[in-house]
């Protein structure tokens, strides 16, 4: 066992490892790598932490917190695959390091204060409250500071910010018991030291108790900080001791909403929000949840803060520094405004008016900055302006609260929004210089226009006193029909902006007026507006209408798009190909979604469009840096292979040839974001080879490198390693055991059934082996391979391993017999077979009854299990669990939920499709799930057949047996008539 460092061992490791020099840079910290397995280390890096004190030896002092924060976020909780971070952190040094964290904190400097409070939070995650129950009374105590007139406030702030982190795990989750367990362990604790601490706080900030400026702003600090954990702890339910304290808490924050200090305001700064601007906001969010809890405990209050709220919107300047407080207080309006119960504050015209002109107005006219964006930052400009981001913005909020106002006024806020649209574009249409006038009167529709959509689907229900097309054909469509690309940037976006939000108001023959002018935008020199461009061509791509039998089809069909087909990648691709533009995800989006609506019209352009995805793939693969881009080039590349592969599989020759030289080349450079594609791409193309060609000369010179241990330790690679080597086997069995590699790939499963999180994936390798591979091949094997299963059952006899064995018998009898199947297991051990029967299988196909293919693929196995009944009726035990078995094939075939005929989900080519950081699934390289009872139409009529050729043969013998089976549901007995009567037999009982 390796000894730890010794401190001065340690301090000189650390020191290397900030050095310019990489060679020095890279020795040490491999030194460090191997020393930190050794128990005690931990423990020395804390004490180096806690006494190396010197101001020069700050930057070692920092780097030993950072290597300690790394430790713990490696080995608290380690992955059950990762065997290096199983020891780093022994039980006696996790109590050492839980007993002194907190005060450690509290000694340092901030900037290493910081990296303590990450570590504390990261060990919280898993241990508290249950496992570190000195945690929270630790951080209270640094907390009271009623009788200290010199506040520590990095202490203060340091402690608050841990807690912080600590609590935020109680928002945003779903409820549960355990979760509320913990709200409650922490309240009891913490509610009434962080109300005496919060009215401390806005004492000494309203009395000058914070005397210099720097006090001052730290009390500002802990007091938005104070202001975030009350948001935690009310997230989920308004707690009954906040109830009682509601009049301090809201007259607190009355106070911090009012509160101005000059001093602390740099009228010179646009961009960065000051400390009163900080606090205000976490305020407001308070505010704002209370509001949308609709507490009645709130309900005096809301008069009072609407006031506040309102004061600070007619305060805030255009800079962005005021965005957040900005946004979160026309949030907090629009869910007082949009509510029944809170019409009173808002009703009467003149209110309405105002809040036109003083707040939405205001807030959607395009400011410097949104301009400078626009052109200098259009990444940051589309993040905030595209409907589908996450992100808030003042304009986005702004349309939220035109919306909250026709909840609740719609004739009214139709009008006077009216009004001003038409005052806006008669000022524009005097004076064309006015064009940001013209853009607020389309955002302003936008505003008043929508009654329901979503991000997905667009617009489903408008506004009815507002004529969109009407506005589009007068306002809209020229600004897109003017052909000068400089003319009125900003407009344009925001008019491509309308017709992709407005896409399911429009008609196809629209469709096809509007995609040319859509396609000449795809040149314009302006990111934002060429990825708008690209934006509602995808969107109108999936736009769809009522079809026959209840279906729904795209408006646009691939011979639709046909003759734009040309310009259209012409257009797209001219982005993709400029070096100096960076990464466009829209656009790739596009090009993908371009793809799979042409399909049959492929093939005559397959080979360029081939050659610009490969070009772009070796351009981006030199530095990945934008994930979505980059899943949505796969994708197109995918789904390229399968439109043209399924309408001649013979392409799959060409596909090997372009995709193969970059594909090694990435395997080779080991680019991690995308071997995990590369995997997918393979299978996809081995899948679609003719049958009968066999691997081919580059397959099978890849599959011997796939089978090295180190290429399936990097977790992301797994899922598609395996996949693909599910690809192998159903296409080049004979080739793998003529080649002595079935062992290898038995290996290879070995390897991840050991795993929780990889035992789905060993059972789709060892279904294949069973599926494709000849039956003497694997087979002397079998024997080892069910070992391995019992072992592994025996470990960890959980939900989901229990489904996937036996699936896997299920699979395996319906292909080989009953009689193989006890043949295997009972080598074994003697009624090996019989015993999982009865403890296992039965027991999960009660408690969880499987659905669709797989339900199929059990009532197969079982109705062997039951029919091939010398290998079962052995003892009264066998006998027992035929009559259950009898029991489990009824339930599955009688339940409509198991939908037994109908084997997969529908396909859906425009469901969310998008970078996942686990392991994004290409959807359009998802293999079909064949059926390997194919041949089987109707497993229930089926396995009615089966019984009743087996109750004639042996008449009378299995009579009491299914009686005992049919007294246990009477439901049960009807079922087996109904099911003879359609297969035209009848059961000899």
């Amino acid at each position: 066992m390796t000894a730890p460092l010794s401190a001065p061992q340690l301090q000189s490791l650390l020191s290397q490892s900030l050095s310019a020099d990489a060679s020095t840079r890279k020795a040490s910290e491999q030194t460090l790598l191997q020393a930190q397995s050794a128990p005690g280390h931990a423990l020395v890096v804390l004490r180096l932490i806690s006494e190396l004190t010197l101001p020069d030896a700050t930057p070692v002092r920092q780097a030993a917190a950072v290597h300690f924060k790394n430790l713990v976020k490696k080995g608290w909780e380690p992955d059950e695959d990762d065997k290096s971070a199983q020891n780093l952190l022994p039980p006696s040094d996790r109590s050492i390091i839980k007993n002194n964290l907190v005060e450690l904190m509290c000694t340092v400097p901030p900037q290493i204060q910081s990296q303590i409070g990450e570590s504390i939070s990261l060990i919280a995650s898993t241990d508290f409250p249950s496992q570190w129950e000195n945690l929270l009374p630790n951080l209270i105590t640094r907390l009271d500071i009623t009788n200290s007139p010199d506040v520590h406030w990095d202490v203060v702030n340091g402690v608050l910010l841990t807690a912080n982190s600590i609590f935020k795990r109680f928002r945003y989750v779903q409820r549960s018991d355990a979760l509320y367990a913990d709200i409650l362990y922490v309240l009891n604790l913490l509610q009434e030291p962080l109300t005496k601490l919060f009215l401390n706080l806005v004492t000494r900030l309203e009395s000058g108790g914070a005397q210099q400026q720097a006090s001052t702003v730290s009390c500002l600090q802990a007091l938005r900080t104070t202001c975030r954990i009350f948001y935690s702890l009310n997230y989920q339910d308004l707690p009954e001791y906040f109830e009682d304290h509601m009049a301090e808490w809201m007259g607190g924050f009355a106070k911090l909403l009012e509160y101005k200090n000059d001093a602390l305001v740099d009228a010179d700064e646009e961009m960065v929000p000051g400390p009163i601007d900080n606090v205000q906001v976490a305020v407001v969010q308070n505010l704002n949840l209370y509001s949308n809890k609709d507490e009645e405990p709130f309900l005096p209050f809301l008069p009072t803060f609407t006031s506040l709220v309102w004061n600070l919107l007619m305060n805030v300047t255009p800079f962005a520094k005021h965005d957040a407080l900005a946004t979160i207080s026309i949030r907090f309006l629009s869910s007082l405004i949009g509510k029944l119960m809170h019409r009173a504050l808002f009703e009467g015209e003149g209110t309405l008016r105002e809040i036109f002109s003083r707040i939405v107005i205001p807030n959607l006219t395009i400011r410097e900055i949104d301009e400078e964006r626009f052109e200098d930052d259009p990444q940051e400009f589309i993040l905030s302006d595209m409907e589908a981001s996450d992100t808030e913005s003042r304009r986005k909020c702004s349309q939220e609260l035109l919306r909250a106002m026709c909840r609740q006024f719609e004739q009214q806020t139709t009008a006077i929004c009216s009004q001003h649209v038409n005052q806006m574009l008669t000022q524009f249409a005097s004076d064309q210089n006015q064009w940001k006038m013209k853009d607020v009167a389309i955002h302003l529709m936008l505003g008043i226009s929508i009654r329901a959509e979503s991000t997905q689907f667009g617009v489903s229900q408008v506004n009815d006193g507002v004529n969109i097309m009407e506005f589009f054909t007068r306002h809209v469509l020229t600004e897109l029909q003017e052909p000068n690309m400089s003319v009125r940037p900003m407009v344009k976006a925001t008019c491509i902006k309308f017709v992709g939000i407005f896409r399911n108001q429009f008609t196809k023959e629209q469709f096809c007026a509007l995609v040319p002018l859509l396609i000449a935008h795809l040149y314009s020199p302006y990111v934002v507006v060429h990825t708008y461009a690209a934006a509602s061509i995808e969107k109108i791509l999936t736009s769809k209408v009522d079809g026959p039998n209840s279906t729904k089809i795209t408006k646009l069909a691939g011979s639709d798009l046909k003759p734009f087909l040309g310009n259209l990648f012409t257009g797209l691709f001219s982005i993709v190909d400029n070096a100096e533009l960076n990464e466009n995800e829209y656009v790739m989006k596009c090009i993908m979604r371009a793809l799979n609506t042409a399909k049959d019209d492929l093939l005559d352009i397959v080979q360029i469009v081939l050659e610009k995805l490969t070009a772009a793939l070796a351009l981006v693969a030199k530095n990945p840096k934008n994930p979505q881009y980059n899943h949505y080039l796969f994708e197109s590349i995918a789904v390229l292979i399968r439109s043209v592969s399924t309408k001649d599989a013979a392409y799959t020759s060409a596909f090997e040839q372009f995709l193969f030289p970059p594909f090694q080349h990435i395997l080779q450079l080991e680019v991690v974001e995308f071997t995990p594609y590369v995997f997918q791409v393979l299978a996809q193309i081995l899948e679609f080879r003719p049958e009968g060609s066999g691997l081919g000369q580059a397959y099978t010179s890849l599959l011997p490198p796939l089978l090295t241990p180190t290429i399936w330790e990097r977790k992301g690679n797994i899922p598609a390693l395996s996949r693909l080597l599910v690809a192998y086997l159903s296409k080049g069995s004979a080739e793998i055991v003529q080649h002595k590699l079935l062992l290898g790939i038995l290996g290879v499963f070995q390897k991840l059934i050991a795993s929780k999180a990889n035992e789905s994936y060993a059972f789709d390798i060892l279904r294949a082996v069973v599926l494709f591979v000849p039956q003497e091949a694997f087979m002397p094997q079998m024997k080892d391979i069910l070992q391995i299963l019992m072992m592994r059952l025996q470990q960890g006899k959980t939900t989901k391993y229990v489904g996937l064995i036996t699936q896997f018998f299920a699979l395996f009898i319906g292909m080989f017999g009953s009689q193989v199947f006890h043949d295997q297991l009972n080598q074994i051990q003697p009624g090996l077979g019989l015993m999982i029967i009865n403890q296992v299988w039965v027991p999960r196909l009660q408690a969880v009854p499987p659905t669709r293919l797989e339900a199929k693929t059990q009532i197969i196995g079982l109705t062997k299990l039951l029919c091939e009944a010398p290998a079962l009726l052995v003892n009264a035990n066998g006998t027992q669990a035929w009559s259950q078995i009898l029991a489990c094939v009824l339930n599955i075939i009688m339940s409509p939920d198991s939908h037994l005929n109908a084997l997969t989900l529908e396909e859906n080519d425009d469901a969310e499709i998008g970078y996942d950081a686990t392991y994004s699934v290409l959807h359009f390289a998802i293999h079909p799930v064949k059926d390997p009872f194919a041949d089987v139409e109707d497993a229930g009529l089926a396995f009615v057949k089966s019984l009743s050729q087996l109750c004639a043969s042996q008449p009378g013998q299995f009579t009491p047996l299914i009686q005992q089976c049919l007294q246990t549901e009477p439901k049960m007995s009807i079922g087996l008539e109904r099911l003879s009567q359609n297969a035209g037999v009848t059961l000899i009982l």
